[in-house]
């Protein structure tokens, strides 16, 4: 009973995130590739959300899907085959398409329970500082697919610790089952391959026909990788900065951390660095019971769940960039759940549990937390402009689709492709959304600002919008002299 409840306050808890975040850049291209336009073809001329709908909720084929992450994208396809499936179904909201990602939550939440009783772990304590894990409560909300590669990668996890107390013939059945799992996963997301090697390799000395199996399954994955990753590989050289050891070390431990407890150095302001050292102490501590109560098994565990960061550092060995993300360091999250109801002292778990709550409360309602295109263009509409000016950004994905969807229906909206001011002959009010979130966008907006200023007056201005009226020809004499 204890653990229906625990579940069913996940499944409210993570659809309230969902609920209440808008709309993020990533997203777009989710939402976009499973309309059947990657990269939509939005009116050149001023236009409404409502003239767009159909941008966002058109059909799409696996065929097309699949085609379209070869030439624009670094995505595998099953995530978004599974979220195209799930829309034709359910309906195409933005929200429609994150619930898919709370559902899959809710199966890996329900199978982490599954291996923490297969471990001899409390099952509530492990539902809980996992739900509870920043990262694992922004993946799970997000119309992206590192939850679906979550999921799968548990389930695989799941099915391994199952076969090494299984009689043939049924240990090689859920050796194979796991195999297909990892490889499933891995075709989800790429970096889902680092939980599947650690596995693999850990069992490989302690259980070399388990491991046999497992790997000869989730081999099948790799050419089908491969297949996508070759023709993807070069799409976005320069998402990442250049590797440097020390840097990305820094990053992946911060990362981590904030995987677990969220950003409370932000929401602290000027006592963020005080908060950062009181965070890393308390890490430490955790840390050092994990390592005082060790066995076979929470080996096993710590590298499972050491796989993802050492592989990210591995990735930027090979190709010099720094792929760190707190969404990449999700992966680790289930089983440092687990260590952590084994091996802390009760007052400290419940100390884990609570800092947990405070970060996702500022997941679910701080702005520090959230993109900006939402915000903009509920500040925009604030501000009542004749037209308002959107940065097409690198490819008209990240920044006009969120910054659309969260529009009013009947608000007028400009798109600004380059560095040059559209016909705005007729109009007194302009709202500029100022959000400079990619290169594109960083690089047009001084220039939109700068020919704005020529001839408008500035009237209104916040970090995201900056509303201006047209001037008078004394006005404009005036500014003139």
């Amino acid at each position: 009973m204890r653990l229906t409840a625990t579940c069913l306050f996940a499944t409210a808890l993570l659809a309230a995130i969902a609920y209440l975040r808008p709309p993020e850049y990533d997203e777009a291209y989710s939402i976009f590739l499973t309309a059947g336009h990657a990269r939509p073809l939005w009116p050149t001329g001023i236009f409404q959300p409502a003239d767009v709908a159909a941008l966002f909720h058109g059909p799409a084929s696996l065929r097309g899907i699949a085609q379209d992450l070869r030439t624009g994208d670094v995505h595998p396809p099953v995530y978004f085959w599974a979220l195209d499936l799930w829309r034709l179904i359910f309906g195409p909201s933005w929200f429609t398409a994150r619930m898919f990602s709370v559902l899959v939550a809710i199966i890996t939440l329900a199978t982490t329970a599954k291996l923490a009783k297969l471990v001899k772990v409390p099952q509530n304590p492990v539902i809980i500082i996992t739900c509870l894990a920043y990262g694992f409560a922004y993946t799970s909300t997000i119309a992206r697919g590192f939850g679906l590669a979550e999921c799968l990668n548990i389930i695989g996890f799941a099915l391994v610790m199952r076969s090494r107390i299984a009689d043939d013939p049924a240990a090689t059945s859920l050796a194979i089952a796991a195999g297909l799992a990892f490889a499933a996963a891995s075709f989800s997301n790429y970096l889902a391959c680092f939980t599947a090697i650690a596995t693999i390799g850990w069992f490989a000395f302690e259980k070399p026909r388990i491991a046999f199996s497992s790997a000869c399954a989730f081999a099948l994955s790799i050419p089908l990788d491969l297949s996508f990753f070759i023709d993807q590989h070069a799409s976005r050289t320069g998402q990442f900065p250049p590797f440097d050891l020390m840097h990305a070390t820094a990053l992946l431990l911060r990362d981590e951390g904030a995987a677990l407890f969220g950003g409370l150095p932000i929401y602290a302001g000027a006592a963020g660095p005080v908060v950062t050292s009181m965070l890393s102490i308390f890490s430490a501590a955790c840390a050092y019971y994990v390592y005082r109560d060790r066995t076979p098994e929470t080996m096993l565990l710590v590298v499972v769940a050491s796989a993802t960061p050492l592989g990210l550092l591995a990735l930027g060995v090979i190709f010099d960039n720094t792929p760190i993300e707190i969404r990449y360091c999700a992966f680790s999250l289930p089983f440092i759940a687990i260590l952590l109801a084994q091996s802390l002292p009760l007052n400290l778990r419940d100390a884990v549990m609570a800092i947990e709550v405070l970060a996702i409360i500022g997941l679910a309602i701080a702005p520090a937390t959230m993109q900006p295109q939402g915000r903009a263009a509920h500040e925009a509409a604030a501000n009542h402009p004749d037209v308002t000016l959107v940065p097409f950004g690198n490819d008209g994905v990240g920044i006009p689709g969120p910054f659309i969807a969260a529009a009013p229906p009947d608000m007028r909206i400009a798109l600004v492709p380059g560095n040059i001011l559209p016909d705005l002959t007729g109009v007194k009010k302009v709202t500029l959304a100022t959000i400079g979130i990619d290169n594109a966008s960083k690089a047009y907006l001084p220039a939109l600002e700068s020919q704005l200023a020529a001839n408008w007056q500035l009237v209104n201005a916040t970090s995201l919008t900056q509303t201006y009226v047209k001037r008078t020809a004394n006005q404009q004499a005036q500014a003139n002299q």
